[in-house]
Order: C-alpha cells, then structure tokens, then sequence
C-alpha cells in the first residue's frame, strides 16, 4: 500500500508556473505508475499526465492532449516523489489535482479506474 500526499499548488497567473509535487510513502514506489488527475468544479476527473515505471534509467511519459507541451511529468524514484511542472497555465486549467498510483500491468494508464491509490488533492488557480 501506498499514502501519497500533493504539495505546491497554489495562485499562479496565466503564462507564468508552477510546480506539483506529490510525496509517497512506502518501500514499493518504484513498482507504481504514477498519474496526475484534475478535477474542476462541476466537471467529472480527468487525466492530465502518466508516467510509467523505470525502464532501466528511462521512463514513458504520457499527456492529456490539453496540457501536451505545456506540462511535463517526472518522477525520481530514490525519493519517492512525483512532480508535474505546469508551465504557461492557463485559466481553464484551474482545478484540484490529485496524483495517483496503478499497479496495472501495462506501461501506462490513463483511465482514473485504473488507479489503485489516490491523494486528497491541491487546488490549482490560474487568473487571467
């Protein structure tokens, strides 16, 4: 099992960024997709980036067609951390997100039933 809590969410203006991290805990991170997930008011949750699990020394990264170029996810496995940079936010990013960890067999996954542990979410705000 794993416990993940999201940390750096915050007010961030349009163009400018900010940065997501998401700490687990346990001895077994390594061995999870990690994904990140927004949730905006009203609206149902929804991928956002996935990456997979070590590859030797490389990783699979995948991205919702929304934030592709804008967002970049990446993990560092001796610290038991997931991070999304978030760069040119824009206002309709604006949502809680959550990160996320699958014990799935593939090499990623982007449907939220597919995550076997959630975190509680950070608020992401982003004024025009």
């Amino acid at each position: 099992q794993v416990q993940l809590v999201e940390s750096g969410g915050g007010l961030v203006q349009a163009g400018g960024s900010l940065r997501l991290s998401c700490a687990a805990s346990g001895r077994t991170f390594s061995s999870y997709i990690m994904g990140w997930f927004r949730q905006a008011p009203g609206k149902e949750r929804e991928f956002v980036a996935a990456i997979s699990r070590s590859s030797g020394s490389s990783y699979y990264s995948d991205y919702a067609n929304s934030v592709k170029g804008r967002f970049t996810i990446s993990r560092d496995d001796a610290k038991n951390t997931v991070s999304l940079q978030t760069n040119s936010p824009k206002p309709e990013d604006t949502a809680v997100y959550y990160c996320a960890a699958s014990v799935a067999r593939r090499i990623v996954v982007q449907a939220p039933q597919e995550y076997d542990y959630w975190g509680q979410g950070t608020q992401v705000t982003v004024s025009s």
